[in-house]
């Protein structure tokens, strides 16, 4: 796999080829792993677009050797992303639903909030998190560009800003009289290509005794499980608690907390934000464990890349036999890591018949880049494949559950990380 430092790369029209670190500014990135030309993961097609050129867009992935921060090279507009292809709503996920429930349960009773607190959720989706704090009195703001979820915010009464956070948006609302006692920012972090502009928002929107909760994908649990269908264009940075503490200093928050959810998204971290240190020992102790773990060296990564080319060869020959033995197989997950692993991967309809998925937006489209049908889960009763290859691993139990009639019936899964396998 590659290993390489980062140089100035051949155009590609829409894309912002990056050699410099976004957290630190650093040059001599090392690039660990390339995944080719990709179509952006949520840029479903409409049928009668079946004819039209997909654009492609190289993905490259390297390491900071001077703040660890793992990083995608390529930049596409956030417009692209996030306002134009997007049509994730959090709410279609039991699991989360449960999780986030959990967190401001928790954060109303620590924090003491009340009806003369406010939090500010960044990427507040379709209000999934923040009715839970208005249903217990407490004043909210959310806050995503995507004007579809915004409206089914809206339509909750959560209150959205259809916009995106920055610091200035953070200046604007400072200037109004805001100012968070709680900013949660769950699975947004990593999707902003102006890091230092969005920490330096919280930093700002925070009250002086505030503090922000922020969640993202566990880099250690992506390499150490070989999650690289959690590599997309969406997602610009990959984050160690190492690569955080760095982030945080550099606009005046310190690093308190730390907590993990390996089960959540296939391993996710809170970390906790204040403006004042107050720092718990699990901080220090996960600096020190991925320290002693290789996390803030390359060759760490560098292994990694070779692992994620051996489970393409390993999945490819593993449906190649299953086809031949004449069985169906048909996947569970249309979401922006299933895009990825099926076109890294390169299965496409000689293989799978077609891919499900609960969110009702998806239903009539085809994945980008394979153009594999989308579907709704009751199909699978209907046409019984033999094998259901799930694209949404990381929900693995919550799917058995609403599968248990499939799986009585002969129904397998297959596996495909972090080795493919039938279970």
């Amino acid at each position: 796999m590659p290993d390489t430092l980062a140089a100035e790369a051949p155009e590609t029209p829409g894309v912002i080829a990056r050699t410099e670190c976004r957290s630190c500014g650093r040059g001599e990135l090392a690039v660990f792993l390339s995944l080719g030309d990709m179509p952006l993961p949520d840029a479903l097609v409409q049928p009668e677009q079946v004819a039209a050129p997909e654009p492609r867009y190289p993905l490259d992935v390297a390491f900071c050797p001077n703040c660890s921060l793992v990083q995608i090279l390529q930049d596409v507009s956030p417009e692209q992303l996030f306002v134009d292809n997007y049509l994730y709503f959090s709410s279609f996920s039991t699991g989360l639903l449960r999780h986030s429930a959990e967190h401001a349960g928790a954060l109303i009773a620590e924090r003491g909030l009340g009806s003369d607190s406010l939090v500010v959720e960044v990427a507040s989706n379709d209000g999934y998190l923040l009715r839970n704090f208005l249903e217990a009195g407490v004043p909210v703001l959310g806050i995503d560009p995507a004007p579809q979820q915004a409206a089914a915010a809206a339509a909750l009464g959560v209150p959205t800003l259809t916009e995106f956070f920055d610091a200035d948006l953070a200046r604007r609302l400072r200037s109004e009289g805001k100012r968070a006692d709680v900013i949660v920012a769950n699975n947004v972090m990593a999707h902003t290509p102006t890091l230092n502009s969005f920490v330096e928002g919280v930093q700002i929107l925070l009250a002086d005794d505030g503090i922000a909760t922020i969640e993202n994908t566990y880099v250690k649990d992506l390499v150490d499980g070989c999650e690289f269908d959690t590599i997309y264009h969406e997602h610009f940075c990959y984050f160690s608690c190492t690569a955080v503490d760095a982030l945080a200093r550099r606009h005046g928050l310190y690093l308190n907390g730390v907590e993990h959810f390996p089960s959540l998204q296939g391993g996710t971290l809170r970390w906790r934000l204040g403006t004042r240190a107050a720092q718990s020992r699990s901080v220090s102790e996960y600096l020190e464990a991925e320290r002693l773990s290789g996390l803030t060296g390359v060759e760490y990564y560098r292994e990694f890349g070779s692992r994620v080319k051996w489970i393409r060869t390993e999945l490819r020959e593993l449906l190649a036999s299953l086809r031949a033995d004449g069985k169906s197989i048909a996947a569970y997950g249309a979401a922006a890591k299933g895009s990825t692993l099926v076109n890294f991967v390169g299965i496409g309809p000689e293989t799978v018949d077609y891919v499900v998925d609960r969110n009702v937006h998806k239903h009539g489209l085809l994945m980008p880049g394979t153009l594999l049908p989308i579907r709704d889960p009751s199909v699978l009763l209907e046409t019984m494949p033999d094998f259901l290859l799930l694209l949404a691993w990381n929900y693995k139990d919550e799917i058995a559950e609403q599968q248990a009639e499939y799986l009585r019936r002969g129904g397998r899964f297959i596996v495909p990380v972090p080795r493919p396998e039938i279970l």
